[in-house]
């Protein structure tokens, strides 16, 4: 019988190969979300580097927020990964959204970073 981890981690696992064909050499943003808090990194996968990252646990983020379990939370982690991004010169991604549904917090992280500038 499949436990939920299981259909999740299958999820997961189909989301990133559907990725691996059509992302060619782009760079992957990864949206992981707990019950309090979310995190976005753009990934190289060539290189299995991190070059951009950002968290609703980053002191600066904390600090303006009472709650960071929101949809406004996820808007600006993804507006603040789409920032960085840019400083490394990265302006296409591909949106890994792992075993999560593209609703909620991960849609909102999703369209701040369009909104900031990211190309996915």
């Amino acid at each position: 019988m499949n436990t939920p981890k299981k259909l999740f981690e299958k999820r997961k696992v189909r989301n990133r190969i559907a990725l691996k064909k059509v992302a060619g050499d782009k760079l992957r943003l990864s949206v992981f979300r707990s019950g309090k808090h979310i995190y976005a990194q753009i990934i190289d996968d060539a290189k299995g580097a991190t070059v951009a990252s950002a968290s609703t646990l980053d002191k600066e983020v904390r600090a303006g927020m009472k709650k960071t379990s929101t949809v406004e939370a996820a808007g600006v982690i993804g507006k603040l990964v789409a920032e960085r991004a840019q400083k490394s010169g990265v302006s296409e991604v591909v949106f890994d959204r792992g075993g999560y549904v593209y609703h909620g917090r991960v849609k909102a992280l999703a369209d701040a970073a369009r909104e900031a500038g990211l190309k996915f």
